[in-house]
């Protein structure tokens, strides 16, 4: 293998780079060229935050190259250090012929805008179809799969009877504390946290201030969950009564409902039809004042019309 370095938070490939993140997106590694089948691991980064992206990373290598992956050191993300995380992701991407990754960047906005539509798209349902995605595109690739391991919450045996019936063919594994049990899963989870810190420190403000202006808002975010106090810190001090808080924030949390009721102006949304018909209901006279705006509109004088 090549020589390992450290990616400094600007440089991992699988960030927005100078850009501000407003719209979810996907990073893939080179397609690898080891013969198959492979096995595959899948794992997250952000699901409880405040701020910031959720990121679901995957990583695959041939189920006949497990024992170099042993030996790489890859394991469960949050009992890792940062430089370790870095150096960890490096490995990833020193071997090509045989170990793949990719992650799908879930923007905040599209968090909010799922929660928040109705009928909503739940976290969860975010969740899997940014897993659903990642392993078909890797199919598409062109890579044979034959066994997936799933870090998962919750019922693990429903979701993982689902996604079987997805990818027939595929031996799916879903369990809690699989990137503790899976080196793959473990390396899946490092591509994930890697690149969700990496957007998080190196956030543009899409919201930003004028040219050449310092940015309103503090790059003191703390760990970005709610029960951070330096989140807590940084909510407090960036909410505008008038624009609520920059598009790092996801909107449908209810630590940002709460501040937002208590510091933010109160608004009244009509749309332009809504306005219409209510300023014609209110100016209606004479015999037109009971009819309802259909039957103005079609000039519908009696049932007799029809």
């Amino acid at each position: 293998m090549s020589e390992v370095k450290v990616f400094p938070a600007d440089a991992v490939p699988s960030t927005p780079g100078s850009s501000s993140l407003t719209e979810s997106y996907t990073y893939h590694s080179p397609t690898p060229t080891a013969p198959g089948p492979y096995i595959l691991g899948v794992d997250e980064a952000g699901r409880g935050p405040v701020l910031g992206p959720l990121v679901y990373g995957i990583a695959y290598c041939p189920a006949s190259w497990q024992e170099d992956l042993q030996q790489l050191g890859f394991a469960d993300s949050k009992t890792l250090t940062h430089e370790v995380r870095s150096s960890l992701l490096s490995t990833l991407s020193s071997d090509p012929q045989h170990l793949g990754w990719s992650v799908r960047v879930v923007s905040p906005q599209a968090i909010s805008s799922g929660m928040l539509r109705r009928p909503p798209t739940n976290l969860n349902r975010q969740s899997e179809e940014a897993t659903v995605l990642l392993i078909r595109e890797v199919i598409q690739s062109g890579i044979q799969l034959s066994e997936v391991f799933v870090d998962a919450l919750g019922t693990t045996t429903t979701y993982e009877a689902y996604l079987s019936s997805l990818f027939p063919g595929i031996n799916f594994t879903v369990t809690t504390k699989a990137d503790s049990k899976f080196k793959i899963v473990g390396a899946a989870s490092v591509a994930a946290k890697v690149t969700r810190d990496a957007c998080v420190d190196g956030w543009v403000f899409e919201e930003g201030s004028s040219s050449g202006a310092e940015s309103p808002w503090s790059s003191e975010l703390g760990s970005g969950y709610p029960s951070d106090p330096k989140t807590q810190a940084w909510i407090k001090k960036s909410v505008d009564p008038t624009f609520g808080f920059p598009s790092l924030v996801r909107f449908s949390w209810t630590t940002i409902k709460v501040v937002l009721e208590k510091e933010a102006h109160s608004v009244k949304w009509i749309d332009e039809g809504q306005e219409s018909l209510i300023k014609a209901f209110e100016s209606a006279t004479g015999r037109d004042k009971d009819r309802c705006i259909v039957t103005k509109d079609l000039s519908i004088r009696s049932v007799g019309t029809f």
